[in-house]
């Protein structure tokens, strides 16, 4: 499996996602610019966090009309992997990949630290190697995570089992149901606003998020054998 790591001018994650993937879980995985128009040879693509062109307009706004994002969006409708955290998962709402939108935090402030999670939705290719309803911890940094839908949008993710992360105890920021997490009705497009890549590896104080690569690398590998 090759993975696409998308750098923005105002990303601050993609180094993380990218030693992640390649130091951590030996994957072969490359950055690809904005600028570029092409994801061919690629098979699973990520966002990263951060904050792409300042967070002017809004977070995400200007991102999804850089000329990577049809590419993005190609492989999201061909039924590749395509998965986004914090920054990643606003411009993946923002072009219409997942339903919602991310708001400003409920308490007005940026939010940096580990928050519990439960795994809701163990049955993706992204969390795979979690148990059901497991709990895990992982970080969050960001303003803008409060994720916001109508009635029916939330009905029918819940309807579907769209919702895949929960956040558990305590909700860091004011995200209707609790939701830390979602996936399309297909399943290929993950959108978090925690940061599963600064968990990996004990010495981080923390390897919660490790399942999520591993499970994605896992279907890679029975995608390809199959």
């Amino acid at each position: 499996m090759k993975i696409a790591v998308i750098v923005f001018p105002g990303s601050n994650c993609d180094v993380d996602l990218y030693e992640a993937l390649r130091t951590v879980c030996d994957a072969d995985v490359e950055y690809v610019s904005h600028h570029d128009s092409s994801l061919d040879g690629f098979d699973a693509v990520m966002l990263p966090g951060g904050f792409s062109y300042g967070d002017y307009l809004r977070p995400g706004a200007i991102a999804r009309f850089t000329n990577i994002m049809p590419a993005v969006v190609k492989m999201a409708n061909e039924g590749k992997p395509v998965f986004g955290t914090c920054n990643g998962f606003q411009i993946l709402t923002e072009v219409g990949l997942l339903p919602g939108a991310l708001k400003q935090n409920n308490q007005q402030r940026f939010i940096c630290k580990t928050v519990p999670l439960e795994v809701v939705n163990n049955q993706t290719m992204f969390t795979s190697q979690y148990q059901a309803h497991e709990r895990i911890q992982l970080p969050i940094a960001h303003a803008d995570g409060s994720y916001f839908a109508d009635q029916k949008t939330l009905d029918e993710l819940e309807a579907h089992h769209q919702v895949v992360f929960r956040y558990a105890e305590e909700n860091p920021n004011g995200s209707l149901r609790n939701i830390a997490g979602i996936v399309n009705r297909r399943g290929n497009v993950l959108g978090m606003m925690p940061h599963p890549e600064r968990a990996v590896e004990a010495i981080l104080g923390n390897t919660d998020g490790l399942k999520l690569f591993k499970s994605l690398l896992e279907h890679g590998r029975i995608t390809v054998e199959g």
